[in-house]
This record gives structure tokens, sequence and C-alpha cells, in this order.
């Protein structure tokens, strides 16, 4: 079983970049300091917003199959390994479940630490936090018309069972199918495989194991988790060509080459 936009212009981004952190030709610049916490959120209600206007992100709803259909074999399947994995109730991949339930905060990101093979460290990664969590944000937009369309209900409120976190009425409301945990999680390692190559296959397994984490919590069927990892690739590919991204993108490879520099100096 397998289970905001700051109005930044992206020259005056690489102006700012070269003469605070030195990048190759502007050698002798001072590093920057660590970004104060007041740079960040805290979760939901002050996330920031994402890099793409409503009216260029792709529509979720216009490229996605629709979930598969009540008694076919797929939803069959779904709801077998739905019922298979209540049985991991107290196990370690059940608190892994929980713990990948974490998706809102600058921290969050944080579960991919071994397989960067660092700490992932908001104050020292300013602009990678902003990144990841701004990514978030354009989830929602392109995701919503499909939650919102499909309005497929969760494996629990068809099925009571145990699930890894107690459900809220809004999760029991909302729609099942994409998912959007394995969908930012398979975006977050896409980018973050492109910024450190050499990690690629521990982080894109990471990215794999976020979403089936919503199959074995049992807040999603297999099935939506594979069609948000559709829709974390769409968003990624969208958004390397949103020249806003691009340059926060430059910052941020950067500020992580920089903290897996420093990881390495200390050993």
């Amino acid at each position: 079983m397998h289970i905001t936009s700051y109005g930044r212009h992206p020259a005056a981004v690489a102006f700012i970049y070269c003469l605070f952190i030195g990048l190759a030709g502007c050698a002798g610049a001072p590093a920057s300091p660590p970004a104060p916490s007041s740079l960040f959120w805290t979760g939901f209600r002050d996330h920031p917003h994402g890099y793409l206007a409503k009216s260029g992100a792709p529509n979720a709803a216009a490229f996605l199959p629709p979930p598969p259909a009540d008694d076919s074999p797929r939803a069959l399947d779904d709801l077998a390994v739905y019922r298979a994995t209540r049985a991991l109730e107290g196990t370690p991949r059940w608190a892994q479940a929980r713990a990948d339930n974490e998706i809102e905060t600058p921290s969050a990101p944080r579960v991919f630490d071994d397989a960067l093979g660092i700490r992932f460290d908001p104050e020292n990664m300013p602009t990678l936090t902003r990144l990841l969590g701004r990514m978030l944000g354009d989830l929602e937009t392109i995701q919503t018309p499909a939650k919102r369309g499909f309005t497929r209900p969760r494996p629990f409120v068809t099925e009571p069972g145990a699930t890894c976190i107690a459900p809220e009425s809004w999760l029991a409301a909302s729609g099942s199918y994409p998912s959007g945990h394995a969908a930012l999680g398979w975006a977050w390692a896409l980018v973050l495989t492109e910024m450190a190559p050499d990690r690629a296959d521990a982080l894109l397994a990471r990215g794999l194991a976020y979403g089936e984490s919503r199959a074995v919590c049992g807040v999603h069927y297999s099935s939506d988790v594979e069609a948000g990892r559709i829709v974390g690739a769409a968003l990624v590919a969208r958004l390397k060509a949103d020249p806003e991204f691009q340059a926060d993108f430059l910052i941020a490879s950067q500020e992580l080459a920089q903290a897996r520099q420093a990881h390495r100096q200390t050993r």
C-alpha cells in the first residue's frame, strides 16, 4: 500500500541583494543581518498573499479530472486505503502525519530539515521563508475553484473513523479533492530541489511523504493526494514564469546556499 505582493521590481531586488549580501561581482559587500521576527506572520489570519493575481493564475477546476465516481474501482480503493490506515493510530507514522498537518507558520518548511541536511531557520533565510509562505497564498487561488466545485466529502465524514488531528467543523465542511497539503508539499519539494539539487532524492521523497500523511491522517483519500501533486506541479510551473518570484528565487537560493555552507563549516 503506497500511500502580499510588495511591489518590488526584479532589477531593484537584485541590486539591493547585491549591496547587502555580495553575489559574484559584488565582493566585499557586507552580509545582511537576520530579519527581525516582525517580518514574519503567525498563522492564517496574517499570512502573506501569493505572487499571482487571480486573473493570471491556473484554475485547478479547469485542468483536474473529477474525483473518482462513487462505487468506481478507484473510489473503492480509496476507501480500502482509508480503512487500512486507521490501524496506524498510535504508531510513529501516525505521529508524523499529525506533525505534517502544520502548513501555515513561517517554520512549517522545517518538515524538510532532514532532507536538506540543515535546520530551516526563518530568521537567517527571510526571503526563502516568505517565498515558500507566499506559495500557500497562490495555492489557495489555484485550488479553491476545484475544492468548491467538486465538493467531495472527506473520508472521515463519509465513514467516521480515527483521524490524526481533531477535525474542526470547517475541515469537515471543506472539499476533500484535491489535497492542498499534498499540493504544497510537492511544490515546496520541487522548488527546494532546484535550489539544492544534490539533495533531490531526499527532498522529493519527503515531499511525497508529506502528502501521504494526509491519507494516513484520515482527512484525505489517496486520489485527493495524487490530484494535489498535479496542482503543486502546476503551481511551480506558473510561478517560474513570474518575474517577482524569479527575483526572490535567486535571493532565496543564495540564502539557502549560505546556510548550507555555514553548516558544513561547523561540522
